[in-house]
């Protein structure tokens, strides 16, 4: 291939238009030349019959060029790079051709597949398994009509102890899709754009270590460029279905979180808005034994990214954890009762050292030591909140009333003051300062009154450790903590709202949202088996006892429409990813021939599942080869074609999913 990319150079290097004074490759110049189907660009090819028959095609007797495939090989980064082009790489997101991500119209899709049959789910006997997605990148003059929507078909209706047809849905309605999540948004759209108010993903991650790789699972990767068109592609499509005053949370590993920050800002800023809210480090493990994979510290954290929709018009719930006694809030008043001119005003420690029959401090701390009397003052302090305080500096910036206050009581620093405030707490000044009272630090966290602090973009509080039976599934190294996405829901939300998870695995997302009286769609494409986010989801409705169903009272109730995209193409794709052996593939060509649903870059005559060539490919490659030949604007049912009987849409799923569209009045099953 070097030597092709070699004879073009020499080709175009007799134009000296195409280089500079320097030598060096004007890449742009012959893009140009090429758009404007240049005599003498098109002479030079011409005159090189591996590049004419590269480049042009013969139609009754004319030479046709090929302008389009002409630009992609002068963009190919075998050429060498002009200044444009390396300078455009450093400042953004760009591709092996050096193409703007953002720029590109190409499709990434994904496929899984194995020599097995496919579960998200591992046990120890299966963590070698191999649990590949196949990626493929569809051009778009391969897109016809891939993001049209489908039809959704399958729909059932779980309330607690009962399972029924249903055959609708309302806007009250949680939602499960399975099948390809980037098809799956697409279809959203008509019915769901700009109602969901938080989207929580945790897609698969990209790592660095095996970029040279196209395929990918949840412990392997993409190639850079595609996981990042692959995440654009999805991203693009959730922003839309976003509220207004809505935003999206991503968890990515180390491995990737640069160039996803980066991809999100491209995204999600607006010219004249910066609507970057946080980037959260999450500890999701602890060191243990004395091995490290790593020539480094041990890794311990995530990160989620938080970027909302319109950040001026975003809301932010505050958030409280727990804290250990402040000993700042060392002084009590023991006469809170009186007025505050009265007050008087003791050290806490040595108040306590009395009540509990000692002289004093001093004698208190010798004969229990500073450990107990401290843990003393905790316990008195969260008990008697209103009673306990530390001194606070008043800054310049205080209101009016305030600072006169301040600048009185410094001039008299053993009489208390009091300003009243309408709408705010009042606040108590001496010697110059604020009282700051304990009541302002303890708080009720999951029904205990508890000293807390403000959350900080730093959470060490959510252990993924013990989570293994949250919700009766099992998913290794993917799950996530009950308490975590708890955390992200109830920071953004209000009960009611519509939260999406399209990367669900075993279905945390949706289990909080459900616990917490929220609304919420989910999509998977994996089959977990028992695993499964269904059965997870069936459990809640039960009254699933594990994660935050204590913290937060859950008893069960509520209900959820489960569906999937109906297959076409994917029920093909589906079944070469659970073939065995190499008879099934070529048994399985043979009927996707037969159907039509075949890539029209591909003549089905030309395809030999029982040649000597492709015999020869190895079980995987043969998978992946088949992959290919597959139409994928044909991967599922349109709902433009439900009415053709070639496709033989039941009346079941044609009245679910004229309802899912609008297209009748909503209803349910009662």
């Amino acid at each position: 291939m070097n030597a092709f990319y070699d004879r073009l150079l020499k080709t175009l290097r007799q134009d000296q238009r195409f280089f500079s004074s320097s030598g060096e490759f004007l890449r742009s110049t012959v893009y140009e030349a090429a758009m404007g189907m240049d005599p003498a660009l098109l002479r030079l090819l011409l005159e090189e019959p591996e590049l004419k028959s590269r480049f042009f095609t013969e139609v009754e007797g004319v030479c046709v060029f090929d302008k389009v495939g002409f630009s992609w090989v002068i963009a190919n980064r075998n050429l060498l790079p002009d200044s444009y082009t390396r300078y455009r790489s450093r400042i953004g997101l760009a591709d092996s051709r050096g193409d703007f991500l953002c720029s590109r119209d190409d499709v990434e899709l994904v496929f899984p597949f194995k020599d097995c049959v496919l579960e998200g789910g591992q046990d120890k006997k299966e963590q070698k398994r191999d649990e590949v997605f196949y990626n493929e990148t569809l051009a778009p003059d391969q897109v016809d009509r891939l993001l049209e929507p489908k039809v959704l078909g399958g729909a059932r209706r779980y309330r607690a102890g009962r399972e029924e047809l249903a055959d609708g849905i309302t806007e009250e309605d949680n939602l499960l899709i399975k099948g390809n999540n980037l098809l799956a948004l697409a279809s959203l759209l008509p019915r769901y754009r700009g109602k969901v108010k938080c989207i929580y993903i945790d897609p698969p991650y990209y790592f660095a270590a095996k970029r040279d790789e196209d395929t990918f699972a949840y412990n392997v990767n993409f190639k850079l460029s595609s996981w990042l068109v692959f995440m654009r592609n999805r991203l693009e499509l959730a922003r839309e279905l976003l509220r207004d005053d809505g935003a999206i949370f991503v968890q990515i590993s180390d491995d990737g979180v640069a160039e996803l920050h980066r991809l999100l800002k491209e995204i999600f800023n607006r010219p004249g808005e910066n609507n970057f809210i946080n980037k959260i480090t999450v500890k999701t493990k602890s060191p243990s034994g004395f091995a490290t994979v790593n020539a480094g510290v041990f890794e311990t954290a995530e990160y989620i990214l938080a970027f909302a929709k319109h950040k001026a018009q975003w809301t932010y719930h505050p958030q409280y954890v727990r804290a250990e006694y402040d000993t700042n809030y060392k002084w009590i008043i023991p006469n809170i009762g009186d007025p505050c001119e009265r007050w008087e005003i003791r050290d806490l420690q040595e108040y306590l050292a009395v009540q509990k029959g000692y002289a004093g401090k001093k004698e208190a701390l010798k004969e229990l030591g500073p450990v107990v009397l401290r843990e003393l003052a905790a316990a008195y302090a969260l008990e008697h909140p209103e009673q306990v305080f530390r001194y606070t500096a008043i800054g310049a910036n205080a209101g009016r009333e305030v600072l006169e206050a301040r600048d009185r009581s410094a001039q008299d620093p053993h009489t208390v003051l009091e300003v009243r405030r309408e709408g705010l707490y009042d606040v108590y000044i001496c010697g110059g300062q604020e009282m700051t009272f304990y009541t302002r630090k303890v708080r009720e966290i999951d029904g205990e009154r508890v000293p807390s602090m403000q959350l900080t973009n730093i959470w060490t509080d959510t252990p993924y450790e013990g989570i293994a039976k949250e919700g009766r599934v099992t998913l290794k190294g993917g799950k996530k903590p009950e308490r975590l996405l708890r955390r992200i829901i109830e920071m953004s939300t209000d009960p009611g709202d519509l939260v999406l998870d399209y990367h669900m695995g075993s279905g945390t997302t949706c289990a909080v949202a459900h616990k917490l009286g929220r609304r919420y769609i989910g999509v998977e494409q994996l089959d977990y088996g028992d695993n499964d986010s269904l059965r997870r989801l069936r459990g809640v409705v039960d009254g699933d006892t594990s994660g935050i169903s204590k913290a937060v009272g859950w008893k069960g109730g509520g209900s959820f429409v489960s569906c999937r995209l109906l297959s076409l193409n994917q029920a093909f794709a589906d079944r070469i990813g659970s073939a065995r052996r190499r008879e099934e593939l070529a048994s399985l060509w043979k009927e996707i021939a037969a159907t039509g649903f075949v890539s029209c870059r591909v003549r089905p005559q030309d395809i030999d599942p029982e040649a000597e060539d492709f015999a020869s490919l190895r079980l995987q490659d043969q998978k992946r080869l088949l992959l290919e030949l597959l139409d994928k604007n044909m991967l599922y049912v349109n709902r433009c074609d439900m009415e053709d009987a070639e496709f033989a849409v039941s009346e079941e799923d044609r009245g679910f999913t004229r309802c899912f569209y609008g297209e009748e009045t909503e209803h349910h099953v009662g």
